[in-house]
């Protein structure tokens, strides 16, 4: 009978230690399904989200093997120790790194609220453009449009305005910019860039039912402005996608240039006059 009190403590503690290990075996078959499910339906690498599984496989760990300790008598006065000097090196390191547990934070953050997802478009501080690479704990990393790679830590990007091409809605307005001169057809122009714009492979209608029955164009283009030297026309042309709206701007920038050479629009340049002053002694 003593001898069946004596080993009580260490079987209660085994069994706690194997239901631990079944416990965070059965947690991580679920977890991994779950986040591959929610990768697929968010477009988004499932690799980003082992942080999380890995962390909360920590907490189950502690708490499994921690309440298994506390079950042996022996041991309690080596677990309340080990507590105490744990919680001290967290107060100590709490205080040495606290920009990397900002950062940590941060990225905690971005993935539950996701403000972005990996391989959508963004731009930050106006000068940081490309396509998001990775999200970690500590960085974001974005490939930019050179294949160059931005890292930039996550209570930075966290503190910035993003502008997202590919949230909720991926297709884009580009708009197509160009000036003619004051005497060139205002209504031939804005045609020409009508038609190249309608018939450009990646154009996509973006009218809604009542905007058709209402007449709208396909493509509209407004003159928009006065400039120095010419009338500054804009034509409003939709694309599924950023990559698709920058190659339009690309291509009709050169095809509508060719048709106004061919409709005799003309694309004015500046001019300078030079005023040469007699020089004293000069012949006049």
């Amino acid at each position: 009978m003593n001898l069946d009190a004596t080993y009580l403590p260490f079987i209660i503690a085994l069994s706690i230690v194997i239901a631990t290990i079944l416990v965070v075996f059965i947690f991580n078959r679920l977890f991994k399904s779950f986040i591959l499910k929610s990768s697929l339906l968010l477009k988004s690498d499932p690799t980003n989200y082992q942080f999380l599984r890995h962390a909360i496989t920590g907490v189950l760990y502690v708490i499994g093997f921690g309440m298994a300790i506390i079950q042996i008598d022996a041991l309690k006065g080596v677990a309340a120790s080990m507590l105490a000097g744990a919680g001290i090196l967290a107060v100590a390191v709490g205080f040495a790194s606290q920009h990397a547990l900002s950062n940590v934070i941060s990225g905690v953050f971005i993935i539950m609220f996701k403000p972005y997802r990996i391989n959508d478009r963004i731009v930050v501080k106006d000068t940081m453009a490309g396509v998001v690479e990775d999200i970690t704990l500590r960085h974001t990393v974005i490939r930019d449009y050179q294949n160059r790679r931005i890292v930039i830590p996550n209570s930075v990007i966290s503190n910035e305005t993003i502008l997202n091409s590919d949230m909720t809605d991926e297709k884009i307005c580009r708009w197509i910019e160009v000036g003619i001169s004051y005497d060139s057809d205002i209504q031939k122009a804005k045609e020409i860039m009508k038609e190249e714009g309608i018939k450009h492979p990646l154009h996509l209608d973006n009218r809604k039912p009542e905007d058709i029955e209402k007449g709208i164009d396909e493509v509209v283009v407004r003159a928009i402005s006065f400039g120095d030297s010419s009338i500054n026309l804009r034509a409003y042309v939709w694309a599924a996608n950023q990559a698709d709206g920058f190659a339009i701007n690309c291509d009709l920038v050169e095809s509508i240039k060719a048709r106004f050479d061919e409709e005799g629009i003309e694309i004015p340049f500046p001019h300078r006059t030079l005023v040469f002053k007699n020089q004293p002694g000069a012949d006049n």
